[in-house]
């Protein structure tokens, strides 16, 4: 029995309403990579990270377990689920869902990469600390206006508390979400938003041109849908690469006519999702043995759906390797 896409929907959107994200992540474990950075709080310009990239291990644990789930007599009972979810304010699923130390790990280092990619561009931002709230991307996505609405203006509330006029993201969801969402929410947003990669190809691609290209390094690019289709971030992933002296490969449906990674799907549609991830996978497998993604849904779909002939790995950690080597 497949399961009943009102409840998983439900589940997701209670959360958001209940606790402010998808899935709760405990907030000083989330933040330790700032404090350890010392990064300031606040200011009018901070790096918001949406916890996208904390929050996405969490989600793909949950794919995990709705997959064993489904075909199973439990699939009927998904309804009991979203009632014990509701009683535990959340707390229930994020624990089912704990991914391994790992997973966390891994995605945990991108917003430390991007904070030191910016600080060596001399951009001086803060930090939200608790108060970088997941903005409700995966809700949305999903068809829950309402809630997302509520949200949104909870989100742009936190944000004129602090006196944030700009924010400087690090992943594609967030970015559209604050950039291009949140105004159909809230009358009177004008909220300043630039992804990293934006700001870092402003600045010159900072250290480029004078990094020793790295022996060998090749790779193919992976493009988000939703910074390529929806927020014009194409050129500069490419020429933050090139800049580092990576050599970027082009896969067949590329640029704004990019193949999805198929993630966005998984929660209701998980057998068409890898599907979708595994066609793309093979495309890219095609070009080059590593691939280069910047987005935390494509990077877990794409090394999910992927055998040993490919590798994926996020662009903040290639950037951050090539500045090391300078």
């Amino acid at each position: 029995m497949p399961l009943a896409a009102r409840e998983v929907t439900g589940i997701l959107a209670d959360n958001l309403r209940m606790r402010g994200s998808v899935l709760p992540v405990p907030s000083r474990r989330a933040t330790r990579w700032a404090t350890q950075m010392g990064l300031r709080k606040g200011g009018p310009t901070v790096l918001y990270t949406g916890m996208m990239y904390r929050v996405v291990p969490y989600v793909e644990g949950l794919n995990r377990l709705q997959a064993r789930i489904a075909g199973t007599p439990l699939a009927r009972y998904m309804w009991a689920a979203r009632l014990a979810n509701k009683a535990t304010r959340g707390y229930g699923m994020t624990l089912l869902a704990r991914p391994s130390a790992a997973e966390r790990a891994e995605l945990g280092r991108v917003p430390a990469n991007v904070a030191r990619l910016l600080q060596a561009a001399s951009v001086d931002f803060g930090y939200l600390y608790e108060d970088d709230l997941y903005t409700g991307a995966l809700v949305y996505d999903l068809g829950s206006d309402e809630v997302v609405g509520e949200h949104a203006r909870r989100v742009a509330a936190t944000l004129r508390k602090h006196g944030v006029s700009e924010v400087i993201t690090i992943d594609p969801h967030t970015t559209t979400m604050l950039r291009s969402v949140f105004p159909k929410f809230i009358e009177g947003y004008d909220i300043k938003v630039r992804s990293y990669l934006e700001v870092l190809t402003e600045r010159g691609c900072p250290g480029g041109p004078q990094l020793a290209p790295r022996s060998g390094a090749e790779v193919v690019i992976h493009d988000s849908c939703v910074y390529a289709r929806y927020e014009d971030v194409v050129d500069q992933p490419r020429q933050l690469l090139a800049a580092a002296g990576v050599k970027v490969l082009e896969p067949g449906q590329a640029g704004r006519q990019t193949w999805c990674c198929g993630g966005p799907a998984e929660s209701l549609y998980p057998d068409k999702a890898l599907a979708v991830a595994a066609k793309r996978a093979e495309q890219l497998r095609a070009v080059a043995p590593t691939c280069v993604t910047m987005c935390p849904i494509c990077l877990v779909t794409l090394r999910k759906a992927a055998d040993q002939g490919l590798r994926v790995r996020d662009i903040s950690e290639f950037l951050v390797m090539a500045r090391a080597k300078s």
